[in-house]
């Protein structure tokens, strides 16, 4: 699921910290900053991963990088993106647009990638409800609404009491849910007043303290306004305009109403079921030929957002740059999450089709609380292990403890034991080298193997003429992950993906904040990362 998080200055206004993403307590020019996860620990005093030493040293080496694919499985991506359209990868086995399985690989017109939450008919599934209301559904209907309700809470005391928890959970969730639609709507009504008037009264001028402390609000909406700005840290709006700051927090409060909107009229609704648009039959685990080729769908952002992170054009003099876009590394799209929780046939169904056509490192930017055939993704995850594959998934974004409180897709089954060894978990550490785990992260001991940049990650999102947006959560910590496992293996393709692995966890920069909140105890390095590769395959006499 894609998780909405506050910026500060939002956050502060409402007064919830806790989602808050934090700022560097050392400034890069504002040019770098919003490419911040390329810098160095050595250089710029901020754990980034090192991006430019790492390629100045495949350079040097005279390494050449190999074409490698990596499968993007998530809400969709923009491929006809400027910053990402070179580097989309293209079923040259496949001719667009002819209706015929050309490669006979079950799927259609799968020129770019295939899209397990679409139909047929071209129709796509957007929203879709959270794993809990599904089960909430399947449990009321078996202990509520059922004439043997009293009969089967007896008969299945484990079941009944899961329900019970699921219950509990689900209230508590709509009625947040409810309140926060609610303040988003009180804060929508403040700004809509409040800041046309201030913006007409404040001008041109940049926001400062000095320019703060002379003002003279006139009306009482530009005084109202101005009462926010005692609300919020002076980082949310020093050096901006009053434009600027207006629209930033203007389109995160339309974007919060948003996500409480289809919390409540989407993910957390008993009534919806939208797999119909799919038309497959969800009961039966075996099927996999479903779908369409729309690689986009309804809603991309989040896909195109973590596509850009790992292979946006590097030097083309627009965006951004990603972690590996030399034009080496090619973007399959599997579109596999909805707005809601992914659902574990799709996943599972995803994981081998990546992998059947070509990919070697499998990016998951998503998760959730309940996995009622979780089996059946462990055994895509062996199926893409067999294969050869990587994959990199995002640890959560719930600040909690995943070694006690599970967050799914998870490698680890009921004994604790890993089912495969080709993965890696990724949490999100920010600029700030005070409190260098992003408060919203999910960590663990045991779950979590190294952190990578998260908060405030600048990348593409979708629009024809190119767009890009600050993100924040694990979901842009496990691209870059997956952008240096490609930099390293694309270079150093002798490796397998076991040894990637090992390149990544032993590379990284460690430090003591987590150390006891991941298995490594560091943040992911690329330069760190490629040498440690070159000295692989000068132990083994690799070429």
């Amino acid at each position: 699921m894609k998780k909405f998080l506050l910026s500060i200055s939002v956050a502060m206004f409402i007064g919830v910290t806790s989602f808050a993403q934090e700022t560097a307590t050392k400034q890069l020019p504002k040019v770098e900053q919003k490419q911040w996860q390329h810098a160095s620990i050595e250089k710029d005093s901020i754990y980034g991963v090192n991006t430019q030493q790492a390629l100045d040293f495949l350079k040097a080496k005279k390494r050449k990088a190999t074409p490698i694919v990596v499968g993007v499985l998530d809400s969709g991506i923009e491929i006809t993106h400027p910053d990402l359209k070179d580097n989309i990868w293209v079923n040259t086995k496949e001719k667009a647009g002819n209706g015929k399985d050309d490669d006979n690989n079950g799927y259609i017109d799968d020129v770019n990638g295939w899209n397990f939450i679409g139909g047929k008919d071209g129709k796509n599934v957007d929203g879709d409800t959270l794993e809990l209301t599904r089960l909430y559904v399947k449990y009321s209907a078996l202990f509520e609404k059922s004439p043997e309700a009293e009969k089967n809470k007896t008969k299945y005391p484990n079941e009944f009491a899961e329900f019970q928890k699921i219950k509990t959970e689900f209230e508590t969730k709509l009625a947040e849910a409810k309140q926060g639609y609610a303040q988003y709507g009180q804060m929508n009504d403040i700004f809509s007043v409040a800041f046309p008037a201030l913006n007409k009264e404040w001008g041109t001028r940049e926001l400062s303290k000095n320019n703060m402390m002379s003002f003279k609000p006139q009306s009482k909406e530009a005084q109202q306004g101005m009462i926010i700005f005692g609300l919020v840290p002076d980082e949310a709006w020093e050096g901006k305009t009053m434009q600027e700051f207006t629209k930033e927090t203007g389109d995160e409060i339309a974007e919060g109403a948003k996500y409480y909107k289809e919390q409540v009229e989407v993910n957390l609704n008993l009534a919806l079921d939208p797999r119909p648009i799919v038309g497959d039959n969800y009961e039966d685990k075996k099927e996999s030929k479903y779908g369409n080729n729309d690689a986009a769908g309804p809603d991309a952002l989040h896909g195109t957002h973590v596509a850009g992170i790992i292979a946006a054009k590097t030097g083309n003099g627009i965006g951004m740059d990603g972690i590996a876009g030399d034009g080496y590394v090619k973007i399959m799209s599997v579109r596999t999450v909805p707005n809601g929780d992914e659902r574990d046939k799709d996943v599972a169904n995803a994981i081998r089709y990546a992998a059947d056509n070509g990919a070697k490192i499998l990016n998951m930017s998503f998760g959730k609380a309940y996995s009622p055939e979780k089996e059946i993704v462990w055994d895509a995850f062996k199926y893409a292990e067999k294969k050869g594959l990587l994959l990199i998934k995002a640890a959560g974004n719930d600040n909690v403890n995943i070694d006690d409180e599970i967050h799914f897709p998870t490698v680890y089954n009921e004994k604790g034991e890993a089912v495969i060894k080709n993965i890696i978990t990724v949490g999100a550490n920010t600029m700030n080298n005070t409190a260098l785990k992003a408060s919203f992260s999910n960590f663990g001991k045991k779950s979590v193997d190294v952190f990578a940049p998260g908060a405030a990650i600048y990348s593409t999102v979708p629009n024809k003429d190119g767009e890009y947006k600050n993100l924040d959560g694990t979901s842009m910590a496990s691209p870059v992950v997956a952008g240096v496992a490609a930099l390293v293996w694309a270079h150093y393709p002798k490796l397998d993906a076991q040894q990637v692995k090992e390149v990544i966890i032993g590379s990284v920069n460690k430090n003591s904040q987590l150390t006891d909140i991941s298995a490594t105890g560091g943040v992911v390095d690329a330069y760190k990362a490629v040498q440690l590769a070159e000295k692989i395959y000068k132990d083994k006499k690799l070429k």
